[in-house]
């Protein structure tokens, strides 16, 4: 019998394709785009891939069909699930009581950072020798999977997103995780196609700060009014803070674009990290990430030469290649302030050089629009920005652009994007493209250009 995953190609129903093959399950999935770095690996693990909600992907042995938050009424598939009296369940649901139950789980919250300080994390409590499992939305490169069962008892972390679980559950994903460990990385106003505004989100970060336990942890980024006011909501579990200049756990950056910091602990230096990753969001990452290793036993004289060896995930300005002096990276832009950061480590790291942004607004609250009046300050470090506005965006984005005094341009399609690159860019530049979906491959492709200009 097999279990099916509706929407297996987004990062959080992967991870649990994965996890529920490790588990001895069959497993199949359908989904309306397939990329990678996602679909690669499932074909990886053997998982049947479908491409589309055709009812007949569902076969006649499927017992259990696991549907993701992406899918609603309507979709032919679900519809057949609900016709058919198939079982169906949630991914966060199943994952909680199928894979979390009876084991340690250290759940990263946040608007921000949430996949690389997860993979900070469960790197940590690997090098302690814990043998951690762990979901993550992204490809953590230390370990080249998104997901992993790890030893029996082992912690678990997980990736605890905010956004609903499914169209037959509207709560937050993490309430049901039940951590021991929760971090709070940071808040802000996202997510605008479930959420009226800032304070429906931090309703539901109290959701998950009641279930962390009295003998648990929460960690908690010193710096974010939004989480104070959730903490003033009711607190029953221990804080620690964490943050660049206030906290238990602080940083002292020894390199401007934070490749270089020191890390101290109630006043007391640890010591020193020089690290592949820029940015001083990325420092308050792994502080986040240390506090919580620590808060789950790890020794910090162990924890903290561990992220030495630690390299980025997937897409979190992920570095493609250098073709005749052109460095080019990926990012998994969501949101102006993660824009804004990941922009203003890289200007630290190439000083004067000059740096080219690709930018698609794809995350619902990005095309919707919510975002744009911070989308020309979050683009400040660059410049020059394409920005491919496809068809149907319901907001124009030339006035947008207009704030960055001549340096935007909009493009319509991803072949004008590319073409407007090739003839901007020169040796010496940082390209970065910008975008949480596919981008239609045009990262891979500008590369490929690259080289075939220089040949």
């Amino acid at each position: 019998m097999t279990i099916h995953i509706l929407g297996i190609c987004g990062t959080f129903m992967a991870g649990i394709a994965a996890l529920a093959r490790e588990l001895g399950e069959r497993v199949a999935g359908s989904d309306a785009g397939v990329y990678p770095p996602m679909s690669e690996q499932l074909r990886a693990l053997g998982i049947p891939l479908h491409e589309g909600y055709d009812p007949r992907h569902v076969g006649a042995d499927t017992r259990l069909v696991l549907i993701g938050n992406a899918l609603s009424r309507g979709n032919p598939a679900v519809e057949h699930v609900l016709d058919a009296g198939l079982d169906y369940d949630s991914g966060a649901h199943w994952l909680g009581t199928r894979v979390l139950r009876g084991r340690p789980v250290l759940a990263v919250a946040g608007t921000h950072g949430k996949t690389t300080t997860s993979s900070l994390l469960a790197w940590i409590l690997d090098q302690a020798g814990l043998r951690p499992g762990f979901l993550i939305g992204g490809v953590p490169e230390n370990f080249g999977v998104s997901a992993r069962l790890g030893a029996p008892g082992a912690p678990f972390v997980v990736e605890a997103d905010e956004y609903d679980t499914a169209f037959f559950d509207k709560r937050a994903k993490f309430v049901h995780y039940r951590p021991q460990v929760a971090v709070l990385n940071n808040l802000e106003f996202d997510h605008a196609d479930i959420y009226p505004d800032l304070a429906a989100i931090e309703r539901q970060f109290h959701h998950l700060v009641r279930t962390v336990p009295g003998r648990g942890r929460l960690v908690v980024n010193a710096g974010e009014p939004a989480l104070e006011r959730v903490l003033a909501m009711g607190c029953w579990t221990p804080v620690t803070r964490f943050g660049l200049h206030a906290g238990d756990w602080q940083a002292r950056l020894l390199a401007a674009d934070g490749s270089r910091f020191a890390v101290l602990h109630a006043g007391r230096e640890l010591g020193t990290v020089d690290w592949p990753l820029l940015g001083c969001h990325n420092v308050l990452n792994a502080l986040a990430a240390l506090a919580a290793a620590v808060a789950a036993g790890v020794d910090p004289e162990v924890a903290l030469p561990a992220l030495a060896t630690f390299r980025a995930p997937k897409r979190r300005l992920e570095r493609l290649a250098e073709v005749h002096g052109v460095a080019v990276y990926d990012d998994f832009a969501h949101h102006p302030t993660a824009i804004a950061t990941t922009l203003a480590g890289l200007r630290a790291r190439v000083g004067g050089g000059r740096i080219l942004v690709a930018l698609e607004p794809r995350s619902n609250s990005m095309r919707m629009g919510v975002h744009a009046a911070q989308l020309a300050p979050s683009l400040a470090a660059a410049d020059r920005v394409l920005m491919l506005a496809r068809p149907g965006l319901p907001w124009d984005p030339a006035p947008v652009l207009f704030g960055l005094a001549g340096r935007g341009r909009v493009v319509e399609c991803a072949d004008a994007l590319l073409a407007g690159l090739l003839r901007m860019v020169r040796d010496g530049d940082t390209v970065v493209f910008m975008s949480n979906g596919g981008f239609d491959a045009v990262q891979r492709r500008f590369v490929e250009a690259l080289r075939q200009r220089g040949t």
